[in-house]
């Protein structure tokens, strides 16, 4: 069941998921500077809303803001970096796992097997940009599922950070296997299973 049918979602937040669609496709290059005029006739409203989106995708790590320069997107993870966000990241969802197998309702798994079905349609259809975002979400579930807001407000700037140009997703069916695999452990209660699929995902 598709939960997200007609959801209506406010303007700011489709500026922001478009903005986030081009810089973690590459689309928007490393350091390139974004001009809020621009993109206010980009998107046909005024400079306030863009500012807001600004500083939102700040605050979520893919822009940096220097006063009396504006905003650019931020550069990619160094490999020493990459390394310690993904230790980070295990630990956020490997609690999230053993906090919410067990407790997860026939919604909870339903919706979590929706995900994945829109992120083999995304595969399928080399939709790479879309199937990071439904990636995202995928786990981002879990995590609200499990910490609620707290928790999200943690994990999600250090992931959304390492989604940046991400090339695995191109190669690779695994990818949305690996998410089967993890959804199968909790529908079966099964923290070890669940944890060590999520182990392989994250990497």
């Amino acid at each position: 069941m598709n939960t997200r049918t007609n959801k209506i979602i406010p303007v700011r937040e489709q500026i922001a998921d478009a903005l986030r669609s081009d810089i973690i496709s590459g689309e928007l290059a490393a350091n390139t500077k974004l001009n809020e005029q621009q993109l206010a006739e980009r998107f046909g409203v005024s400079r306030g809303p863009i500012r807001d989106v600004l500083l939102k995708l700040t605050k979520e790590g893919l822009l940096v803001s220097k006063n009396n320069v504006g905003s650019s997107v931020s550069s990619p993870l160094t490999p020493e970096m990459q390394k310690l966000n993904i230790e980070i990241r295990r630990k956020i969802e490997e609690f999230a796992i053993k906090n919410l197998v067990g407790k997860t309702t026939d919604r909870n798994l339903e919706e979590l097997e929706s995900i994945i079905s829109r992120m083999q349609e995304h595969f399928d259809r080399e939709e790479f940009t879309e199937l990071t975002k439904s990636d995202i979400e995928f786990h981002q579930y879990l995590v609200n599922l499990a910490g609620g807001e707290d928790l999200v407000n943690i994990w999600y700037p250090i992931v959304i950070r390492m989604r940046m140009n991400y090339q695995r997703i191109k190669t690779s069916q695994a990818l949305v296997d690996e998410h089967r695999h993890i959804l199968d452990g909790i529908r079966s209660k099964d923290v070890k299973a669940a944890t060590a699929a999520l182990r392989k995902n994250i990497k």
